[in-house]
C-alpha cells in the first residue's frame, strides 16, 4: 500500500449505515463484491476482531512467528498494514484490501478483518483456513474505540463520550455490536475446528504462554531463543516506538489527537466510566451476554 505521506485532503467523516443488519460506513464496503467474491487459498490464515481488540497485536505476533527469521528486511521496511493487509477497507487514494491480499508474496498470506462472522467471504469456509479470532473486554474495547474514532479521519465522529457509551451500547458502531461480533465468532468456534479464540487480557498476562497456544494451533515449532526474541518484539513499548507497527505513517491518522497505540492496559475504563455508567453497563450486559461459556475479565 503505498500511502501517500503528505497529509491528504481528507473528504469528511462518513456517516453509518445500516448494511446486511450490521452498521457500516463506506469505507468498509465500496469494495463488497470483490471482498465477498474473494478467492482464499487453504493455507491462508484469517486474523479476525472487533475493532481495536488486540488485531494488531496479533497480527504483527504472526507475522514474526512465521518470517521474522526468514525475511528480515520486512520488519524494517513494510509497515505491518501491507505485511497484514485489511480484507474490506478501501481506504482513500489507495490500493483495496482485496488488492494488497492478491499481491502478496508470501505464504501463508496473513490476512485482517474485522467483519462479523456472518460476513466473512465462503471462500475462507470452504478452503478449511486457519482462523485467529482475538475478543477484548467490552468496556476496555469501548474506551479504546472512542479514542480511536477520535483520531481517525476515516471514522465517523465519535462525538462527547457521553454519546459515545450509548452508541456503545446500542451496536451503532462501524462493524456493528460488540456482543454479536464476540458471540457471533465464539458460537461457530463450537462446529468449526480451526477457529483459535483468544483474550486479549490473555495476552496481557502471558505473552508468551498465549504464544506457545498459537504455535500449538498453527503446528509450529519457534526454538527457545527465537520465541524470546518475539515476545520480546511485541511488548506494548516496543511496538509503540516501533514505526513499522504503530501506524504512525498512515496519513488518515492524527497522532495529535491520541496515538494509534494508546496505553495497551487492562482497566483503564475505570478511568472513563462513571458510577452511574458502570451500573448501566452492568446491567445491559447481564441482558446482552446470554453465553455463560464465555467469560471476559474486566481486570488482571
Amino acid at each position: 500500500m503505498s500511502f501517500n505521506p503528505e497529509k491528504m485532503d481528507l473528504p469528511p467523516r462518513p456517516q453509518l449505515f445500516d448494511f446486511h443488519g450490521v452498521s457500516m460506513t463506506h469505507y468498509f464496503t465500496d469494495n463488497w463484491e470483490n471482498v465477498q467474491n474473494f478467492q482464499a487459498r487453504p493455507d491462508d490464515i484469517l486474523i479476525a476482531t472487533y475493532p481495536k481488540a488486540g488485531t494488531t497485536w496479533v497480527s504483527y505476533i504472526l507475522d514474526l512467528l512465521y518470517f521474522g527469521q526468514t525475511a528480515l528486511e520486512r520488519q524494517t521496511s513494510i509497515p505491518v498494514y501491507e505485511r497484514v493487509p485489511f480484507l474490506e477497507l478501501t481506504p482513500p487514494d489507495s490500493a483495496s484490501g482485496t488488492d494488497l491480499v492478491n499481491n502478496l508474496p508470501t505464504s501463508p498470506r496473513l490476512i485482517k478483518t474485522h467483519l462479523p462472522v456472518q460476513l466473512v467471504p465462503k471462500s475462507f469456509w470452504e478452503q478449511n483456513c486457519r482462523m485467529v479470532y482475538v475478543a477484548r473486554n467490552a468496556k476496555d474495547n469501548m474506551v479504546s474505540y472512542f479514542h480511536f474514532d477520535s483520531m481517525n479521519m476515516i471514522e465517523p465522529e465519535p462525538g462527547d463520550w457521553k454519546n459515545f457509551f450509548q452508541r456503545f451500547l446500542d451496536g451503532k458502531m462501524v462493524f456493528g455490536s460488540w456482543y454479536d461480533h464476540v458471540n457471533g465468532w465464539w458460537k461457530k468456534k463450537q462446529t468449526y475446528s480451526k477457529l483459535h479464540y483468544m483474550f486479549y487480557e490473555d495476552l496481557i498476562e502471558d505473552t508468551g504462554r498465549e504464544i506457545d497456544k498459537l504455535c500449538c494451533f498453527l503446528g509450529l515449532s519457534p526454538s527457545a531463543e527465537e520465541k524470546k526474541q518475539i515476545t520480546g518484539g511485541v511488548q506494548f513499548d516496543n511496538m509503540k516506538n516501533n514505526s513499522m507497527a504503530n501506524y504512525s505513517t498512515v496519513p488518515f491518522m492524527d497522532f495529535k489527537i491520541s496515538p494509534f497505540m494508546r496505553k495497551g492496559k487492562v482497566g483503564d475504563w475505570k478511568k472513563h466510566f462513571t458510577v452511574a455508567q458502570n451500573e448501566e453497563f452492568d446491567e445491559d450486559y447481564k441482558k446482552k451476554m446470554k453465553d455463560p461459556t464465555l467469560q471476559f475479565r474486566t481486570e488482571i
